[in-house]
Formats: C-alpha cells, sequence, structure tokens
C-alpha cells in the first residue's frame, strides 16, 4: 500500500484509526474458547464490527507467539482475513524485529512476503544494516521505534548524548538510510509535548502513535503538536476498544467505542480540511 493509498482511506472514513489486535486468552470473552480458534474468532468479530471504522489494525505478534504454533496460525488466519475481505485496510505486523543484516532481511521476507504486511515495526538500536533490509521492499513499510510511551523510554531515549537527545540524533540519522521514504515512526501519545520539535526533524513522515485511552495519551494533544498537511498520523487504540466488554456483545461494544474515537478524529479532519 502506498502512503497516499493510506491518507485517501483516512479522507474517506473521515478516521485514522488504527486497531491494535493484542489477543490474551485470559481477557477474551469466555464464550469464544469452545471455538476451535478462539483467537482468530475473537480477531473476525472486532476486524468486521469496526473495519469501516479504523484505516489500520496493529496484531502485536508476542501475544500470538506466546501460544506457540496455533498462535502463529491465528495470525496466519487473521492476515489472510483482512488482506481478503478488507484490501484496503493498512496492517502493521508489531514486531519491534531488528538485528544484523541477513537475519533482518529473513524477518523482512516472513512479514512482507510469506504473511502479506503492509508495514513491521522495528527497533533501531543496531543501526542502519538492521533497518535497511526492511526498507529494500517496495510498497511496503518499516515504522521505526522513535521515543516510546513506556516509562524506561527515559532510561535511553531521551538522553543528553553531545548536546542533543538520542531520539532527535535517532531519527535524524535515520533520513540518511537507503529507501528512507518508506520509515514511518512510533512516537507514544503519552509523549505528546515532545511531538513539536520531532516534527521539526520529520514534518512529512506518518507517526504511528499507541498509548491513546487505557494508558493515558490525549487525542487532542497528540493531534495539536503531531497533525500535518497529509494528516500524518495513525492512532492506535489496543485494550480500550477491544476488550471493552467481556460479554456476548463484546464487538457491538467494541464499534461503539470505535466510533467514539472516530467521531473525534472526524470533527479534528473538519478543521484541517
Amino acid at each position: 500500500m502506498t502512503t497516499q493509498e493510506l491518507v485517501d482511506q483516512i479522507w474517506k472514513k473521515k478516521s485514522f484509526l488504527c486497531v491494535g489486535l493484542d489477543v490474551d486468552l485470559t481477557k477474551i470473552p469466555k464464550h469464544l474458547l469452545e471455538e476451535e480458534d478462539p483467537i482468530f474468532e475473537f480477531n473476525k468479530k472486532i476486524i468486521d464490527a469496526t473495519h469501516h471504522l479504523a484505516v489500520a489494525y496493529k496484531p502485536n505478534t508476542a501475544f500470538y507467539e506466546a501460544y506457540g504454533l496455533k498462535g502463529w496460525e491465528s495470525l496466519e488466519k487473521t492476515i489472510k482475513y483482512l488482506n481478503t475481505n478488507y484490501p484496503e485496510i493498512f496492517t502493521i505486523a508489531d514486531a519491534k524485529r531488528g538485528d544484523i543484516g541477513n537475519t533482518s532481511a529473513m524477518y523482512a521476507k516472513a512479514f512482507f512476503e510469506d504473511l502479506e504486511f503492509d508495514s513491521i515495526t522495528v527497533a533501531p538500536y543496531m543501526g542502519k544494516d538492521s533497518i535497511e533490509p526492511f526498507l529494500a521492499f517496495k510498497g511496503k513499510h518499516t515504522i521505526m521505534l522513535a521515543l516510546t510511551s513506556n516509562q524506561g523510554a527515559f532510561d535511553f531515549q531521551t538522553k543528553n548524548v553531545d548536546g542533543r537527545e538520542l531520539y532527535k540524533q535517532v531519527l535524524e540519522t535515520s533520513k540518511g538510510w537507503q529507501n528512507s521514504k518508506n520509515l514511518m515512526y512510533v512516537v507514544g501519545a503519552t509523549k505528546a509535548e515532545y511531538l513539536a520539535d520531532i516534527r521539526k526533524i520529520i514534518p512529512d513522515s506518518f507517526l504511528l502513535v499507541p498509548g491513546v485511552g487505557a494508558q493515558g495519551g490525549n487525542l487532542q494533544d497528540v493531534c495539536k503538536y503531531g497533525i500535518n498537511d497529509q494528516i500524518g498520523l495513525l492512532i492506535n487504540s489496543s485494550r480500550g476498544i477491544i476488550y471493552a466488554s467481556n460479554g456476548l456483545d463484546f464487538d457491538i461494544v467494541a464499534r461503539e467505542k470505535a466510533k467514539e474515537l472516530q467521531q473525534q478524529m472526524e470533527e479534528i479532519l473538519k478543521v484541517k480540511k
């Protein structure tokens, strides 16, 4: 999927919502546990209920890998279901990969060619030769961790190194990597006040912003500092949508929660337009 196709979907749906599919079998409705594949059945219900309100879905691969082969099969079925039934949706493998070049190339092949995700999250600690293999895939996007929403982000990311915060140096350096036009970045919603400085470095890039809702991030603050001419934001909500109810009506309640966020986004887009 091209960036322009993603932008077109944002304007068509009046939404820049990404729904995180972080499936924990201890939290899903009990009646689904009777299904042959409860993870996939849960995802399918959530997707069918919210696809008209979201422009992206983001399965966190750890929640599938934790269940071994069955969990990975559930992930495969989920991405196939999305690509077959809702091909306009932008898909994100939240895998946070990043290793030496030949290993990263295999990771990229697995998620881009085998599973056919549109994008993958990566960690930049090992530098450009760990990221460029992902960037080499045409029509695919690499979403690099820049400034995350967890408390541990202050351990390294905001440290002053040679007169500048480390995350800013990472952002600036990444712009010089081969095929850097395929880069997007993760910036946590709980770090909204940092977005103004981030936009000075990467004014045109898309940002994946987790942390709105359950983690305390504020949508209006994120948009105030982070929105650009092409919107440039994917706001992720996971727990606040998919676990809003654990009853038989869980998908209906999830749709209502997604609708609440979408309507807020629609109002923001009206002002932007």
